[in-house]
Parts: C-alpha cells; sequence; structure tokens
C-alpha cells in the first residue's frame, strides 16, 4: 500500500472529524448566536414587553386572561401598554370572548392562559373557533424549555394537543423570535379561511435574564468537574436564549391574504341569476367578515332584490324588516328555487348534507375554503359551480356584473313572504296558549322582541329556548346575533357577551340562555360586576334539557340525565354582584314588559342583569333533532 496515500488518506478524516466536532460544538453551544448578536446580562425588560408591544401594533384593545404565574410578566406589560386585561373565571371564557370580539371588531381576539390545565380549559373553545372561522391568538404558558420532559409543574407536550386545532402553532425557543413569531401567527389566523393559531411562550422567554439565571441554576456549590461542565453549559443555555433579545424589529402587522373570485365566476353566476324566474341566496357567517364592508354588502343584496335565507354569524345582516329576507320554510323555497347560490353557506347538517337541493336547481356555491366549498359533493348534492373566493366581496362584484336593469320577479318574493307569514301566524296563536305551569316561552319571547332596541346584540347559548328565539327574535343588523356556529357548542353566553359589550358598550347585549347551558358560565357574572360590564340574561327555565328529551323519551322511553332542577338563579346573579329577576306565572304581561324594562335601565347603569324565567312546556319545536 501507497504510504504517502495513506497518510494523506488519514490527515484528511481527522481534518474532517475536526471540522464535525467544531460545528457540533458551535451548534450546541449556539456560538453563532452569541457572535452575531449581544446578550445585555444587567437588562430588566422581558419577553412578556415584546408580546404586549406586538398586540399593540396589531391594535388590539383586549387580552382575555385567567391569571397563572407562567405569563404574568405578559399581562403586566400588556397592562402598561395600555391593553386592557379581563380576567375571567374559566379558561374556556377567555378564547370564547376573544372569539366575539374577532367576529364583532375585525381585529384578531386574544387569550392569554397558564399552562398545562390553563390550556386543555380551552380546548373547546379552540375547535369552536376553529369551525366558526374566527381569528383567534392563544397565547400559553409552558415550563422552561430547558426542563421539558423532567417534570416541571404543568408540563404537557401542548403543541400535540393544539397541533390538530389550530391553523399555527409555535413554541418560542429564543427571545428574540417573539415578534415575528407573533406577527407570523396573526397573519395566518387572519388570512385564507380565518381561524385560531397558538403561541407556546415558555417561562423563560417571559422573565429577565436574572431571574431566569437565579431559578435555572443549580443551587449547591459544590466546585466538582460535573457542576463546572453544568454550569457552562446552563451559561451558554441562558445567554442564547436571550441573544439579541431586545433588538429593535419592525412589528408591524403582515400583509393578509385570501382567494378572491374571477371576472369570468362572476359573469358565469350573473347570467344565471338574470335569467333565472325564482333565484335564492342562501347566506352563511362569511360574509361578515372583513374586508368587505357589511354596508356594502347589504346594498347590493338590497339593489338586486333576491330572496335571502340567512345563517350563522349572517343572521340580522339585512336588518329587522328587509323585504328580501325570508325566515320560514326554507326547505320548500330551496326546492322551487330554479338557481341557487350558496354565500358562505356550507352543505353540511345544517343543509341536510346538500340533499336539501334539488336536482333541477342550479347550485352556485362561493367560499373561502375550498373543503367546504365542495362538501359533501362527491355524495349528496352536484353544483353547477364552484367558486373559491370571499363571499361579501363576491356579492358587491355580482351585483355590478348583473347591472341596474335586472329586477327579481315580485310574484316570486311575494310567494315566500306570503309563507313567512302564515307560519308567523301559527306561532302567534301557540304563544296565545297556556301552559299548565309557568309561563308560554313563545309569549315571553314575543314580549322580549319587542322591547328589543335598535342597539341590541343577542347572544345564542341553548338549546330548545334559544331554537324557539332564533324563530321569535329579529336581529337588527349586521353583527347583532352571536351564536357557537357549526360545532354546536354549549357555554358560549359568558364569553360572547363579555367580548360583544367591550367591542359595542353603547348597545344592549342580551344572552338568551338555557337553563342547563347557564350552568357553563353563570360564574362569568362576577366577570361582569368586577369588570363593570353590564349585559342582560334572560334564562328560559324549565327545569330540563328539553331538546334531547323530545327526542329522547319518544323513542327510548327515558328521561334519564334529561332533568333539571328550578333552580333560583336570580339568586345567584345577585351574589356575584349583578341584580336578578324572577317571573313566574302568577307574573302578568305588564310586569314582564316592566322587568324587561327595568333590566335595559339597570345594565346602562353599569350593573349585569339576569331576568330567571320559569317557562312550561310547549309544542313549538316538536320533531326537532339534536344530532
Amino acid at each position: 500500500m501507497d504510504s504517502t496515500w495513506t497518510l494523506a488518506t488519514a490527515g484528511s478524516f481527522l481534518l474532517a472529524l475536526f471540522f464535525t466536532v467544531v460545528a457540533i460544538f458551535i451548534h450546541w453551544f449556539g456560538l453563532f448566536d452569541l457572535l452575531f448578536h449581544t446578550v445585555d446580562r444587567k437588562s430588566k425588560r422581558n419577553g412578556g414587553e415584546l408580546v404586549a408591544s406586538t398586540l399593540k401594533s396589531h391594535g388590539i384593545k383586549y387580552v382575555f386572561t385567567l391569571v397563572g404565574g407562567h405569563i404574568s410578566p405578559v399581562l403586566v406589560a400588556c397592562e402598561k401598554q395600555g391593553i386592557r386585561v379581563i380576567d375571567t373565571r374559566h379558561e374556556v371564557t377567555t378564547v370564547f370572548a376573544a372569539d366575539a370580539v374577532a367576529r364583532l371588531s375585525g381585529v384578531i381576539g386574544v387569550a392569554c392562559v397558564t399552562a398545562g390545565p390553563g390550556l386543555t380549559n380551552t380546548i373547546t373553545a379552540v375547535k369552536n373557533a376553529i369551525m366558526a372561522e374566527s381569528p383567534v391568538l392563544v397565547l400559553g404558558g409552558a415550563a422552561a424549555t430547558i426542563m421539558k420532559g423532567r417534570g416541571s409543574l404543568q408540563d404537557i407536550d401542548q403543541l400535540s394537543l393544539f397541533k390538530p386545532l389550530c391553523k399555527f402553532t409555535a413554541s418560542i425557543k429564543r427571545v428574540r423570535d417573539i415578534v415575528p413569531t407573533l406577527c407570523k401567527a396573526i397573519q395566518i389566523a387572519n388570512s385564507d379561511t380565518p381561524g385560531p393559531v397558538f403561541v407556546e411562550l415558555p417561562i423563560d422567554s417571559l422573565y429577565p435574564y436574572d431571574i431566569v439565571v437565579k431559578e435555572i441554576f443549580p443551587k449547591s456549590q459544590s466546585k466538582s468537574i460535573k457542576n463546572r461542565i453544568v454550569k457552562v453549559y446552563l451559561e451558554n443555555y441562558v445567554d442564547r436564549l436571550f441573544a439579541g433579545a431586545f433588538t429593535p424589529q419592525d412589528a408591524s402587522p403582515l400583509p393578509i391574504t385570501f382567494p378572491k373570485a374571477n371576472q369570468s365566476e362572476i359573469a358565469q353566476c350573473a347570467s344565471l341569476v338574470r335569467n333565472a324566474k325564482k333565484p335564492l341566496f342562501i347566506l352563511g357567517s362569511q360574509v361578515s367578515l372583513p374586508p368587505a364592508k357589511s354596508s356594502e354588502v347589504r346594498a347590493a343584496l338590497e339593489k338586486m332584490g333576491v330572496p335571502c335565507f340567512l345563517g350563522g354569524m349572517s343572521r340580522g345582516y339585512l336588518g329587522k324588516n328587509s323585504r328580501i329576507h325570508i325566515r320560514q320554510k326554507r326547505k320548500v323555497a330551496v326546492k322551487d328555487a330554479d338557481i341557487i347560490v350558496c354565500l358562505g353557506a356550507v352543505a353540511d347538517f345544517r343543509l341536510s348534507y346538500g340533499r336539501i337541493f334539488s336536482s333541477k336547481s342550479k347550485i352556485v356555491a362561493v367560499n373561502r375554503s375550498k373543503s367546504q366549498l365542495s362538501l359533501n359533493t362527491d355524495s349528496f348534492w352536484k353544483p353547477h359551480l364552484l367558486i373559491n373566493g370571499d363571499p361579501g366581496l363576491f356579492v358587491v362584484a355580482l351585483m355590478e356584473a348583473i347591472g341596474d336593469d335586472f329586477t327579481c320577479a315580485e310574484e316570486w318574493l311575494e310567494e315566500l313572504r306570503q309563507r313567512d307569514e302564515e307560519v308567523n301566524t301559527e306561532n302567534r296563536k301557540k304563544a296565545e296558549v297556556v301552559p299548565k305551569e309557568h309561563l308560554n316561552p313563545l309569549s315571553v319571547l314575543y314580549q322580549t322582541e319587542e322591547a328589543l332596541d335598535d342597539n341590541s346584540i343577542l347572544v345564542a347559548d341553548g338549546g330548545d329556548f334559544v331554537g324557539s328565539a332564533a324563530y321569535i327574535l329579529h336581529p337588527r343588523g349586521p353583527l347583532k346575533w352571536l351564536d357557537p356556529g357549526a360545532f354546536g357548542t354549549l357555554g358560549v353566553g359568558g364569553g360572547f357577551a363579555l367580548g360583544a359589550k367591550l367591542c359595542n358598550p353603547d348597545d344592549d347585549v342580551w344572552i338568551i340562555y338555557g337553563d342547563g347551558s347557564l350552568g357553563y358560565s353563570v360564574a362569568e357574572f362576577d366577570t361582569f360586576a368586577r369588570n363593570k360590564i353590564p349585559v342582560i340574561a334572560l334564562v328560559g327555565n324549565d327545569a330540563c334539557w328539553t331538546q334531547i328529551k323530545r327526542e329522547q323519551v319518544p323513542m327510548f322511553g327515558s328521561d334519564v340525565a334529561c332533568n333539571l332542577s328550578y333552580c333560583d338563579y336570580d339568586v345567584v346573579a345577585n351574589g356575584f354582584g349583578g341584580v336578578g329577576f324572577k317571573l313566574t306565572a302568577d307574573s302578568t304581561a305588564e310586569e314582564i314588559k316592566d322587568t324587561l324594562k327595568k333590566a335595559k335601565e339597570i345594565s346602562r347603569g353599569g350593573v349585569p342583569v339576569l331576568i330567571n324565567v320559569l317557562i312550561g312546556k310547549s309544542d313549538f319545536r316538536d320533531g326537532s333533532i339534536s344530532v
């Protein structure tokens, strides 16, 4: 063997080994971070300040929380930045409140909760937000990165829990990553089909350098080689964590993206509508999303004059008494229509998975989400045209494409309005029936409808009583109705009302509760009272999970787990700092009217109100299903 070749080969191998060791050393100890980013070990600043300043730059006015040591720096910094921190009695309420803020303000809602159980308590609300297409930023505390998996307090794999629920998840590894990560998260939450995002904030990324050092460094004073090596490693870890931490960064909002219909698609739909004899629009929640302005979308709909059914967040979009708003007998209207345009409405259970559509009708669907756009097209319905675009902007463009000379047939509108009147007349008759005990729920709801002012916001949280209210109560305008959405979540009332009242302090915010759903968030009356957020809760108290009982008893002959008690919820509200009223079978129509009036007056004076209405049984929703 050639000795020269052998030596050269050995030399190359040793040189490669040397550079490999050096590279590993540099990577392990993060020397590049320390070479290019300075560390100010004397600084008293902390990562919470970077979180707060980034939120401030994105126009965020409120942060909802349930306090915990992992997140204290964020909350204190937000307070100093002028961001109002609202503390609730349950973490799930923080996300529901943030969801409402996002829907009503067009600015992402923010919830900040502590690690472990603090975050797991939010999961239902986060899933609700993804299905309701609400942009929400969830900030969660976490154990120090270096201590994960070592038995730290409330240390669990949080990212694995939230990845299936969120559009984006991230865990902060270095303090200087806070600003760009939050900017990216907020951008993704608002883009395309909006939804929740999650950013994990390990505790050592939030507290000042000296406190992190004090908590992480071993307490032993031993100078053994092992302790010295550990100390060097930990010093390097903390320095890398804080390297360049407070170098100024741009925290400006990143551009939002979303799909738009093209001119060819708009023209095709316009031609279909112009040539139709019985056109029909079905509106879903997406019409209320920014950047489309509700006033412009509403004007476009009124100008086209096509009859509309409204659902989800589009309830109230046309005001209280629009001539084109049809409320009753949707299934019949859909069968009669020759063209149906679904504007953000999805062919899920709410439209019978698409089976509601007639094969004789041309179906056009417009949606930001491609998956929602084509849902069940492989099984139950065949679309004529699928358009991946923003429904609100599409409506305005469609009106322009159709032209000023288009007029929807008055006969078609009159036919649908006549059906509405027939149902309304029947409902009025049912409201006059005197139940065996307590008050007629329909009668109470009709009196509530008369008591609502034009500035009223309605929050729906319940089953049977809320299902009835959806027929009787008329939202007064766009974004005046809040319900959970497709997930059908109970317990949204306290959080939704909290966010709604903060966004619209001059509006009357009414929570329409079932007595079952009230149990989820009645403790938030303490939150309302402490934070001077006066809302009105109208509780339909029938001592039962009636929506389930309606089916369970006829099908299976048992009411097991369906019955509750006629609890004194008004007394509970008083105990939490609000004002409670009770309405019973002895309450006259005049007394009910006076109570509703007093509730408005008291809430406008700054105190939350709960009206506990004992209601009897009604056959109004017999035949309705809850699955």
